[in-house]
Protein backbone atom coordinates (compact mmCIF):
# COMPACT_ATOMS: atom_id res chain seq x y z
CA UNK A 1 0.00 0.00 0.00
CA UNK A 2 1.36 3.33 -0.92
CA UNK A 3 1.45 6.46 0.97
CA UNK A 4 -1.49 8.36 -0.61
CA UNK A 5 -3.89 5.45 -0.73
CA UNK A 6 -2.86 4.95 3.91
CA UNK A 7 -3.24 8.77 4.04
CA UNK A 8 -6.48 8.56 2.70
CA UNK A 9 -8.56 5.55 4.14
CA UNK A 10 -7.09 6.81 7.63
CA UNK A 11 -8.74 10.35 6.57
CA UNK A 12 -11.96 8.29 5.72
CA UNK A 13 -11.51 6.54 9.02
CA UNK A 14 -11.05 9.62 11.06
CA UNK A 15 -14.15 11.43 9.02
CA UNK A 16 -16.99 8.19 10.16
CA UNK A 17 -15.33 8.06 13.64
CA UNK A 18 -16.83 11.73 14.26
CA UNK A 19 -19.85 11.45 12.54
CA UNK A 20 -20.79 8.08 10.76
CA UNK A 21 -22.45 5.05 13.07
CA UNK A 22 -20.47 2.30 13.90
CA UNK A 23 -21.31 0.17 11.18
CA UNK A 24 -19.23 2.50 8.69
CA UNK A 25 -16.69 2.29 10.59
CA UNK A 26 -16.43 -1.55 11.26
CA UNK A 27 -16.69 -1.69 7.27
CA UNK A 28 -13.27 0.90 7.21
CA UNK A 29 -11.85 -1.21 9.71
CA UNK A 30 -12.62 -4.20 7.23
CA UNK A 31 -10.93 -2.67 4.42
CA UNK A 32 -8.16 -1.88 6.15
CA UNK A 33 -7.38 -4.81 7.33
CA UNK A 34 -7.59 -6.68 4.27
CA UNK A 35 -4.92 -4.59 2.56
CA UNK A 36 -1.18 -5.49 2.74
CA UNK A 37 0.05 -3.86 6.24
CA UNK A 38 1.86 -0.40 5.64
CA UNK A 39 5.95 0.24 6.25
CA UNK A 40 6.99 1.38 9.75
CA UNK A 41 8.19 5.02 8.19
CA UNK A 42 4.11 4.78 6.92
CA UNK A 43 3.06 3.91 9.96
CA UNK A 44 5.11 7.13 11.46
CA UNK A 45 4.24 9.68 8.38
CA UNK A 46 0.53 9.14 8.35
CA UNK A 47 0.01 8.54 12.32
CA UNK A 48 -1.85 5.02 10.98
CA UNK A 49 -0.84 3.14 14.21
CA UNK A 50 -1.95 5.93 16.37
CA UNK A 51 -5.54 6.67 15.28
CA UNK A 52 -6.03 2.69 15.32
CA UNK A 53 -4.58 1.89 18.19
CA UNK A 54 -6.93 4.50 20.10
CA UNK A 55 -9.86 2.33 18.66
CA UNK A 56 -9.10 -0.58 20.60
CA UNK A 57 -10.55 0.54 23.70
CA UNK A 58 -13.72 1.74 21.77
CA UNK A 59 -16.78 0.66 23.22
CA UNK A 60 -18.09 -0.21 20.51
CA UNK A 61 -16.78 -4.26 20.53
CA UNK A 62 -16.80 -5.06 16.98
CA UNK A 63 -14.30 -1.94 16.20
CA UNK A 64 -12.72 -2.40 19.26
CA UNK A 65 -12.17 -6.38 17.96
CA UNK A 66 -11.17 -5.25 14.77
CA UNK A 67 -8.84 -2.73 15.49
CA UNK A 68 -6.93 -4.60 17.97
CA UNK A 69 -6.13 -7.26 15.25
CA UNK A 70 -5.16 -4.66 12.64
CA UNK A 71 -2.26 -3.13 14.77
CA UNK A 72 -1.76 -6.49 15.89
CA UNK A 73 -1.18 -7.31 12.12
CA UNK A 74 0.85 -4.31 11.38
CA UNK A 75 3.40 -4.93 14.42
CA UNK A 76 4.10 -8.17 13.39
CA UNK A 77 4.61 -7.00 10.13
CA UNK A 78 7.12 -4.52 11.43
CA UNK A 79 8.85 -6.54 13.45
CA UNK A 80 9.29 -9.12 10.42
CA UNK A 81 10.49 -6.32 8.49
CA UNK A 82 13.51 -5.58 10.97
CA UNK A 83 14.45 -8.90 11.73
CA UNK A 84 14.61 -9.89 7.93
CA UNK A 85 16.84 -6.30 7.27
CA UNK A 86 19.14 -7.60 10.72
CA UNK A 87 19.61 -10.82 9.08
CA UNK A 88 19.91 -9.13 5.97
CA UNK A 89 23.03 -6.69 7.90
CA UNK A 90 24.33 -9.87 9.85
CA UNK A 91 24.68 -11.88 6.56
CA UNK A 92 26.45 -8.65 4.52
CA UNK A 93 29.18 -8.04 7.17
CA UNK A 94 29.76 -12.05 7.51
CA UNK A 95 30.26 -11.83 4.13
CA UNK A 96 32.56 -8.81 4.40
CA UNK A 97 34.50 -10.74 6.73
CA UNK A 98 35.30 -13.85 4.87
CA UNK A 99 36.69 -11.33 1.93
CA UNK A 100 38.94 -10.05 4.26
CA UNK A 101 40.33 -12.94 5.77
CA UNK A 102 40.17 -14.38 2.01
CA UNK A 103 42.90 -11.24 1.39
CA UNK A 104 44.56 -11.55 4.61
CA UNK A 105 47.85 -13.74 3.56
CA UNK A 106 48.34 -14.36 7.84
CA UNK A 107 44.73 -14.85 8.53
CA UNK A 108 43.36 -18.23 9.37
CA UNK A 109 40.50 -19.93 10.12
CA UNK A 110 39.16 -19.68 13.97
CA UNK A 111 39.31 -23.31 16.11
CA UNK A 112 37.90 -24.43 18.62
CA UNK A 113 41.06 -24.03 20.66
CA UNK A 114 40.70 -20.17 20.04
CA UNK A 115 38.09 -17.83 22.20
CA UNK A 116 34.77 -19.46 22.47
CA UNK A 117 32.03 -18.13 20.85
CA UNK A 118 30.12 -15.40 21.71
CA UNK A 119 26.46 -16.25 23.46
CA UNK A 120 23.89 -15.16 21.43
CA UNK A 121 22.10 -11.80 21.75
CA UNK A 122 18.75 -11.46 22.95
CA UNK A 123 16.29 -10.61 19.58
CA UNK A 124 15.90 -6.83 19.66
CA UNK A 125 12.59 -6.50 17.51
CA UNK A 126 10.32 -9.34 18.94
CA UNK A 127 7.97 -9.21 21.98
CA UNK A 128 9.18 -9.86 24.80
CA UNK A 129 8.32 -13.11 26.46
CA UNK A 130 9.85 -13.12 29.52
CA UNK A 131 8.55 -11.62 33.28
CA UNK A 132 7.25 -7.87 32.40
CA UNK A 133 6.81 -6.96 36.15
CA UNK A 134 10.86 -7.82 35.88
CA UNK A 135 12.29 -6.15 33.04
CA UNK A 136 15.28 -3.92 33.34
CA UNK A 137 17.61 -2.49 30.93
CA UNK A 138 20.45 -4.64 32.41
CA UNK A 139 18.74 -7.75 32.43
CA UNK A 140 17.21 -6.92 28.91
CA UNK A 141 20.78 -6.49 27.80
CA UNK A 142 19.83 -2.93 26.08
CA UNK A 143 22.67 -0.71 25.43
CA UNK A 144 21.89 2.46 26.68
CA UNK A 145 25.40 4.38 25.84
CA UNK A 146 23.53 6.37 22.95
CA UNK A 147 24.78 10.30 23.79
CA UNK A 148 28.14 10.06 25.03
CA UNK A 149 26.73 11.59 27.97
CA UNK A 150 26.85 9.44 31.14
CA UNK A 151 23.95 11.33 32.87
CA UNK A 152 22.15 11.31 29.67
CA UNK A 153 22.76 7.57 28.71
CA UNK A 154 21.40 7.38 32.51
CA UNK A 155 18.48 8.60 32.12
CA UNK A 156 17.62 6.57 28.83
CA UNK A 157 17.81 3.35 31.26
CA UNK A 158 15.69 5.13 33.66
CA UNK A 159 13.24 5.81 31.13
CA UNK A 160 13.44 2.50 29.57
CA UNK A 161 13.04 0.57 32.51
CA UNK A 162 9.58 3.07 33.88
CA UNK A 163 7.84 2.43 29.86
CA UNK A 164 8.88 -1.58 30.29
CA UNK A 165 7.70 -2.76 33.15
CA UNK A 166 4.85 -4.56 32.71
CA UNK A 167 4.80 -4.25 29.10
CA UNK A 168 5.50 -6.53 26.39
CA UNK A 169 6.76 -4.56 23.06
CA UNK A 170 9.96 -5.45 21.82
CA UNK A 171 13.34 -4.07 23.18
CA UNK A 172 14.34 -2.00 20.48
CA UNK A 173 10.45 -0.12 20.35
CA UNK A 174 10.90 0.32 24.27
CA UNK A 175 14.45 2.12 23.76
CA UNK A 176 13.33 4.07 20.44
CA UNK A 177 10.82 5.86 22.44
CA UNK A 178 13.28 6.06 25.63
CA UNK A 179 15.63 7.81 23.88
CA UNK A 180 13.22 9.81 21.95
CA UNK A 181 11.74 11.10 25.57
CA UNK A 182 14.70 12.06 27.02
CA UNK A 183 16.01 14.13 24.00
CA UNK A 184 12.70 15.77 24.16
CA UNK A 185 13.38 16.45 28.13
CA UNK A 186 16.66 17.71 27.72
CA UNK A 187 15.67 20.08 24.90
CA UNK A 188 13.46 21.58 27.55
CA UNK A 189 15.43 21.55 30.63
CA UNK A 190 18.96 20.99 29.42
CA UNK A 191 21.58 19.63 32.04
CA UNK A 192 19.54 20.90 35.05
CA UNK A 193 18.76 19.39 38.72
CA UNK A 194 14.85 19.57 36.75
CA UNK A 195 15.88 17.89 33.90
CA UNK A 196 16.91 14.93 36.41
CA UNK A 197 13.55 15.24 38.52
CA UNK A 198 11.69 15.17 35.77
CA UNK A 199 13.52 11.91 34.34
CA UNK A 200 12.71 9.96 37.61
CA UNK A 201 9.08 12.12 38.09
CA UNK A 202 8.28 10.68 34.75
CA UNK A 203 9.50 6.36 35.58
CA UNK A 204 7.33 6.51 38.80
CA UNK A 205 4.51 7.77 36.94
CA UNK A 206 5.31 4.62 34.52
CA UNK A 207 5.98 2.37 37.25
CA UNK A 208 2.50 3.31 39.06
CA UNK A 209 0.72 0.20 39.45
CA UNK A 210 -3.09 1.95 39.11
CA UNK A 211 -1.69 4.21 36.05
CA UNK A 212 -0.53 0.93 33.42
CA UNK A 213 -3.00 3.19 30.88
CA UNK A 214 0.18 5.82 31.20
CA UNK A 215 2.70 3.34 29.54
CA UNK A 216 0.30 2.14 26.63
CA UNK A 217 -0.74 5.66 25.39
CA UNK A 218 3.40 6.76 25.54
CA UNK A 219 4.26 3.07 23.25
CA UNK A 220 1.06 3.60 21.18
CA UNK A 221 2.71 7.68 20.20
CA UNK A 222 -0.83 8.59 21.90
CA UNK A 223 0.92 10.98 24.34
CA UNK A 224 4.21 12.43 21.93
CA UNK A 225 7.59 12.50 24.28
CA UNK A 226 7.35 16.65 23.32
CA UNK A 227 3.97 16.76 25.28
CA UNK A 228 4.78 13.60 28.42
CA UNK A 229 8.09 15.70 29.28
CA UNK A 230 6.02 18.46 29.97
CA UNK A 231 3.11 17.22 31.45
CA UNK A 232 2.03 18.22 35.08
CA UNK A 233 2.04 15.62 37.77
CA UNK A 234 -1.92 15.72 37.77
CA UNK A 235 -1.63 15.13 34.05
CA UNK A 236 -0.13 12.23 34.75
CA UNK A 237 -1.96 10.41 36.84
CA UNK A 238 -4.42 7.91 35.77
CA UNK A 239 -8.07 8.74 36.20
CA UNK A 240 -9.02 6.97 39.43
CA UNK A 241 -6.10 8.67 41.33
CA UNK A 242 -7.29 12.53 40.12
CA UNK A 243 -10.49 11.35 41.23
CA UNK A 244 -9.47 10.28 44.87
CA UNK A 245 -7.24 13.16 44.99
CA UNK A 246 -10.33 15.08 44.28
CA UNK A 247 -12.47 13.50 46.66
CA UNK A 248 -9.37 14.34 49.59
CA UNK A 249 -9.44 17.89 48.32
CA UNK A 250 -12.94 18.05 48.84
CA UNK A 251 -13.06 16.54 51.85
CA UNK A 252 -10.16 19.21 53.59
CA UNK A 253 -12.62 21.88 51.95
CA UNK A 254 -15.74 20.70 53.90
CA UNK A 255 -13.38 20.49 57.38
CA UNK A 256 -12.41 23.36 56.93
CA UNK A 257 -16.06 25.32 56.52
CA UNK A 258 -17.05 23.13 59.89
CA UNK A 259 -16.32 25.32 62.59
CA UNK A 260 -15.11 23.66 65.49
CA UNK A 261 -16.53 23.07 68.95
CA UNK A 262 -16.07 26.18 71.41
CA UNK A 263 -13.42 24.47 74.43
CA UNK A 264 -14.03 25.53 78.30
CA UNK A 265 -11.19 25.11 81.17
CA UNK A 266 -13.33 23.88 84.16
CA UNK A 267 -11.89 24.16 87.54
CA UNK A 268 -14.69 21.94 88.86
CA UNK A 269 -13.98 18.99 86.80
CA UNK A 270 -11.31 16.56 87.82
CA UNK A 271 -9.18 14.53 86.24
CA UNK A 272 -9.67 10.79 86.92
CA UNK A 273 -5.93 10.02 86.26
CA UNK A 274 -4.00 12.41 87.46
CA UNK A 275 -6.11 13.98 90.12
CA UNK A 276 -5.97 17.55 88.38
CA UNK A 277 -8.46 20.02 87.72
CA UNK A 278 -7.46 21.63 84.52
CA UNK A 279 -9.59 19.98 82.34
CA UNK A 280 -11.03 21.38 79.17
CA UNK A 281 -14.46 20.50 77.84
CA UNK A 282 -16.88 20.47 74.89
CA UNK A 283 -20.62 19.35 75.07
CA UNK A 284 -22.54 18.09 71.75
CA UNK A 285 -25.97 16.76 71.08
CA UNK A 286 -24.85 12.84 70.11
CA UNK A 287 -28.54 11.62 70.69
CA UNK A 288 -31.67 12.72 70.05
CA UNK A 289 -33.11 15.95 71.16
CA UNK A 290 -34.72 14.48 74.62
CA UNK A 291 -31.58 13.45 75.53
CA UNK A 292 -28.77 15.06 77.81
CA UNK A 293 -25.97 16.39 75.78
CA UNK A 294 -22.40 14.42 75.61
CA UNK A 295 -19.59 16.16 77.32
CA UNK A 296 -16.08 15.40 75.92
CA UNK A 297 -13.12 16.06 78.34
CA UNK A 298 -9.61 16.42 77.92
CA UNK A 299 -6.50 17.14 81.15
CA UNK A 300 -4.28 20.28 80.08
CA UNK A 301 -1.88 18.63 82.20
CA UNK A 302 -1.74 14.65 81.20
CA UNK A 303 -3.73 14.40 78.33
CA UNK A 304 -6.34 12.30 79.56
CA UNK A 305 -9.70 11.90 77.79
CA UNK A 306 -13.24 10.44 78.78
CA UNK A 307 -16.77 11.51 78.00
CA UNK A 308 -20.08 11.79 80.48
CA UNK A 309 -23.86 12.34 79.74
Amino acid sequence: MDDQSLTKRIKSLNKAIASDPPSVVVGLLEELKSVPAPTEEQLRSTKAGVLVGRLRHNPNKDIARLASEIVSKWRKSVDAAKEAKKRKLEQSKLEQSKLEQSKSPTSKSPTSKDSPAPAPSPSYSTPYEGDPEKRHFKTDNVDISRTGNKARDGSIGVLYNGLAYRRTESIEEVLQHAMAIEAAAFAVYKDTPEYRNKIRGLMTSLKRKDNAELGRRVLDGEIPPDKFVVMTDEELASDAQRERDRALERENMLKAQVPMAQKSISVDLQCGKCGKKKVSYSQAQTRSADEPMTTFCECTVCGHRWKFS
